[in-house]
């Protein structure tokens, strides 16, 4: 993509606004603890405490609005203990230039890193130099700066009470998350009828298993209908696709293939109806004839060998999925994943962020390029006769993101609503006339629009931000008519800082695919080899390892579907993986976990016969995919030799398909679909690079 059309779809992207359910009792909330905050300062301390708290307030709103899991009390207050500590540091180097910058460069550095903890920790982080920019500005000595600490504290605080206090939709965020799992998982029954082999994005498993982590006390006042029901949505999904796959079920024609489109479309009822139950905290309702079709007793008759044991284990699935959703189940006899506290993360967030510290990482260079624009924006700002030079450094700080179509989009967005909130802002205060007391109450009115629009697109919460940031100002005395000029100039280059730092220090996605695909390759290889183990060794299956592997997998692929979506942004050449290349490859690592998955569905029971051929089968996936991964990030296209030799000496069955009994067959067609799937990665990275013989060699 060139430059000039980077610039085009980054700054379209920045501009749009997303259609996203609103939240207003939220939003409502948030601004109610802010303007609590504002009132209470601005009656006891007067205006310039009255800036500093609703600064403290405003900032530990949004730190509730971020996608966590963590309780939005402790989100809270850790945003306003944080801004407490930055703001105080920050203002006993103020007076001295060099010092601050070198004191703003440091601070800005450590922020950077902290997107090692994920995008809230970054956020948040960020956001507090951002905040300290400016309040450094209004204490007159290091008593005032205290106080002022303390009042940003008091913000966080306030807004963590208002959460407990007054909560709206008590596990809305984890509800959705679950129901939204299930609901995934309706819509792929109901392809699986048109196309046995449709697609599935695990997205929504993995983010209902991120919500199910919570700290004992969270596990103690879950609802019930959410205990379990993730663990048991889990299990459908390779029992649906094996059910639906004619590979290793039923033909793809024939009253067989109707009984098992019925059986599909029972199941999407069902899971639909769970899905709405749990969303709701409501009874599950589930339709007669759904509940008739997984009951109709011909499926005996009509289906047989695995897709028979797939149509009865679907049945017990979904009978769980019912029980657990209606919050009838042993909830306390339920493990739950734990999520540890901020405290224990503290020593593998450090150890994170010590290993990002190396040449050519993504969040070094965030880091490195955020610290240097803010310390460059800042002396700019000042040398320039505007004023108030910390609104280039601000802006800078806000936009700035690890990716380089984010950090555009969000540049651009950011001018435009800087541009409009200003001057909205500035229109309304010179025709109205409004006091003190009435300019506190108009910034509440901004924040409570930037609370209810932040999560429709950055342009419509800048328009909002801008105006706030205008009206509070003013409160503490800043001319009207010096805010207009100098924050749509000093934006404007704020946001120029950022757009020339990443175009002169870029961390480019694009020539970085070729390893996120090596990446995905070899743990879809490990699920594989796992997978197949347990068809070795029956009676030692480790469906821990089995599971480990298949998250791991997942992870891998959703880090390249993202990593192929920031770099079909990016102004760059493709370096050895055209987009066909790149689409095409994923597509068949894709098909390889689903065939995985689909050998998961009919793993064997603990007292099974073992099948030695297994054995090889699963140690040459393993020497396979690790030789595939390795010849990926080298630019050579794999080779598959040793899978192939691993089939080829299992020999033919001697008297049929079924005569080593069900598992072989399985294994087998599974085995030949897998090397397909691997082979097709092979032929989109063909045309890239040259296919070796180096993996055969090394067999």
């Amino acid at each position: 993509m060139s430059w000039l059309r980077a610039l085009k779809e980054t700054a379209r992207s920045g501009l749009s606004i997303e259609r996203k359910r609103l939240e207003p009792l939220i939003a409502l909330r948030a601004a109610a603890g802010l303007a609590l905050v504002v009132g209470t300062s601005l009656v006891l301390f007067g205006p310039l405490v009255a800036v500093s708290s609703a600064f403290g307030a405003f900032q530990a709103a949004i730190a509730t609005f971020q996608r966590s899991w963590r309780p939005r009390p402790v989100l809270a207050l850790v945003s306003g203990a944080t801004l407490a500590v930055s703001t105080f540091v920050g203002y006993l180097s103020a007076a001295h230039v060099t010092l601050f910058v070198v004191l703003l460069a440091l601070w800005t550095f450590g922020a950077g890193l902290a997107w090692t903890a994920g995008p809230t920790a970054g956020i948040i982080a960020l956001s507090n130099v951002a905040i300290m920019l400016v309040t450094v500005t209004l204490p007159t000595s290091v008593a005032d700066a205290a106080g002022h600490a303390a009042v940003i504290a008091a913000g966080g605080v306030v807004q963590a009470a208002m959460v407990v206090l007054f909560p709206v939709r008590r596990w809305g965020a984890r509800r959705d998350a679950l129901a939204d799992a299930l609901a995934a998982e309706a819509d792929y029954a109901r392809r699986l009828r048109q196309d046995p082999t449709a697609p599935f994005d695990p997205a929504p498993l993995m983010r209902a298993r991120g919500a199910a982590a919570v700290t004992e006390r969270e596990a103690r006042r879950r609802p019930a209908e959410l205990h379990g029901t993730r663990g048991v949505a889990e299990r459908i999904r390779p029992v649906l696709a094996s059910l639906a796959d004619p590979a290793v079920g039923v033909p793809a024609e024939g009253r067989a293939r109707d009984r098992v489109r019925e059986l599909l479309a029972a199941a999407g009822s069902v899971l639909d109806a769970a899905a709405d139950a749990v969303r709701h905290g409501e009874p599950v309702d589930v339709e007669p004839g759904a509940q008739a079709a997984l009951r109709t007793p011909d499926t005996g008759d009509l289906l047989t060998g695995p897709p028979r044991r797939a149509a009865v284990r679907l049945a017990a699935l979904l009978d769980d999925v019912v029980e657990t959703a209606q919050g009838t189940g042993d909830a306390d006899a339920l493990p739950h994943r734990q999520r540890p506290s901020l405290v224990a993360l503290l020593p593998g967030v450090v150890r994170a962020m010590r290993a990002e510290l190396r040449p050519g990482s993504p969040i070094l260079r965030h880091a490195l390029r955020v610290s240097v624009v803010a310390a460059a924006g800042y002396l700019m700002g000042t040398a320039l006769p505007f004023g108030h030079g910390y609104w280039a450094p601000l802006t800078s700080v806000m936009v700035m993101r690890p990716d380089f179509s984010q950090t555009y989009a969000r540049s651009v967005a950011r001018f435009g609503g800087t541009l409009v909130g200003v001057g909205a802002a500035t229109a309304l205060v010179q025709v109205l006339d409004l006091d003190v007391y009435a300019t506190a109450a108009m910034a509440v009115v901004c924040a409570f629009g930037m609370y209810l629009v932040m999560r429709t697109g950055y342009a419509a919460a800048s328009v909002f931000i801008s105006a706030y940031v205008v009206f509070l100002l003013g409160m503490g005395g800043e001319d009207w008519a010096q805010t207009v000029p100098e924050r749509v100039l000093l934006t404007l280059l704020g946001g120029l800082l950022a757009m020339i730092a990443y175009a002169l220090y870029p961390a480019w996605e694009t020539p970085r695919l070729r390893t996120r695909l090596a990446d995905w390759l070899a743990a879809d290889g490990r699920y594989a080899a796992a997978v197949v183990d347990c068809y070795a060794r029956p009676a030692e299956r480790d469906r821990t390892a089995v599971r480990e592997a298949l998250l791991a997998a997942r992870d891998a692929r959703i880090a390249w579907r993202e990593a192929v979506a920031r770099a079909r942004h990016e102004p760059v050449r493709h370096r050895g993986l055209s987009r066909a290349a790149a689409d095409s490859a994923g597509e068949a690592l894709a098909q390889a976990g689903r065939v995985a998955m689909l050998l998961e569905a009919h793993i064997p029971e603990r007292g099974a016969l073992p099948l030695p051929a297994a054995d090889g089968l699963a140690r040459a996936l393993r020497t396979a995919t690790g030789q595939a991964a390795k010849a990926v990030r080298e630019r050579r296209s794999p080779v598959w030799d040793p899978v192939r030799d691993a089939l080829a000496a299992w020999g033919a069955p001697p008297d049929g398909p079924e005569s080593r009994g069900p598992h072989d067959a399985v294994l087998r067609r599974g085995a030949q679909m897998l090397l397909a799937a691997l082979e097709d990665v092979s032929d989109a990275l063909h045309e890239e690079g040259p296919r070796t013989r180096e993996g055969s060699a090394a067999h």
